[in-house]
């Protein structure tokens, strides 16, 4: 879930000098640029879970040198 706070700051610099119509306030526009982006995002987090669980397949040896690459820090 992204945070509408930092989204609507980041939408007030993107959009800088864009005139925004009257009838779409702020927040309903913040709210639909998350939910589009929240819908790529979990699109993009299925893929990769395919990916790397090598579709159902899963290559626990090469998954444990990941884990353990990451648990080194």
């Amino acid at each position: 879930m992204l945070d509408r706070g930092v989204i609507k700051d980041f939408l007030d610099e993107e959009l800088e000098g864009i005139e925004i119509p009257e009838e779409l306030s702020m927040e309903a526009l913040t709210e639909a640029f998350c939910q589009y982006v929240e819908d790529d995002y979990y699109e993009w987090l299925r893929d990769n879970a395919q990916s790397f669980f090598n579709h159902g397949d899963p290559d626990w040896a090469w998954i444990a040198k990941k884990a353990k690459l990451v648990s080194k820090g």
